[in-house]
């Protein structure tokens, strides 16, 4: 068994015995309008509607018409992606810094992720905008994407930009650095200030339905 995980920019490049898209209500109409991720909402042969805990009921229901005009045959499925924090006494009446994973709030057009949901619901006083404290490449994230203000994009590209997100988060005044990135920032940069990480994973509305649903093609 291969599996092949091709994140948001890529179609497999061998042909699948099962096709799995993930479709994000938080942003609906993307699974129709951003190539390829179309094609693969389109090739599908399960859609699996992710976020359900965090978004609007008409916004799910808006992707599954969109699958059952463009791929009818596709089963669709429904799941929470729980978010949790590893120390949520930490954030409860504090200052938080934010920092989310880079593309989400840049070329994916969020203006949040899992580090805001979880730094809400763990009662966080404030949600610190690092705006005006963005320095070199980082403010020039902020200018090409506006939307992504008010929260700190994890841009590192080059040992510069880790440097300058680094001296970013530095200059923010605030009680708490929440991490809602994939990867632990802290083996690529310091934060001198108190942090939290959260995580994410997936909870299949129904138990067990996405797994039936491989074993079919797998058997």
């Amino acid at each position: 068994m291969i599996l092949w995980d091709g994140g948001n920019n890529d179609l497999p490049f061998y042909r699948p015995d099962v096709h799995i898209c993930i479709a994000d209500p938080l942003r609906p109409g993307h699974e129709m309008s951003y190539h390829p991720g179309e094609a693969n909402f389109r090739r599908a042969d399960i859609i699996l509607i992710n976020k359900c805990d965090s978004a609007d009921a008409k916004d799910i229901a808006s992707i599954e018409a969109n699958a059952a005009k463009v791929n009818p045959k596709a089963r669709i499925l429904r799941a929470n992606s729980p978010a949790t924090c590893d120390k949520p006494e930490l954030v409860k009446g504090k200052r938080v810094l934010v920092i989310e994973d880079g593309p989400t709030l840049t070329h994916g057009g969020m203006t949040y992720g899992a580090g805001v949901v979880a730094a809400k619901r763990n009662g966080a006083a404030e949600i610190v905008d690092p705006t005006p404290f963005a320095v070199g490449s980082i403010k020039e994230t902020y200018e090409k994407y506006p939307n992504a203000r008010g929260i700190l994009p994890a841009m590192g590209y080059s040992a510069q930009q880790i440097a300058e997100l680094e001296e970013t988060i530095e200059k923010t005044p605030c009680d708490l650095v929440l991490v809602g990135t994939p990867i632990d920032l802290t083996r690529v940069l310091k934060i001198a200030k108190p942090a939290a990480r959260v995580r994410y994973e997936l909870e299949p509305l129904t138990p067990g339905l996405l797994e039936e649903e491989i074993r079919k093609f797998v058997r």
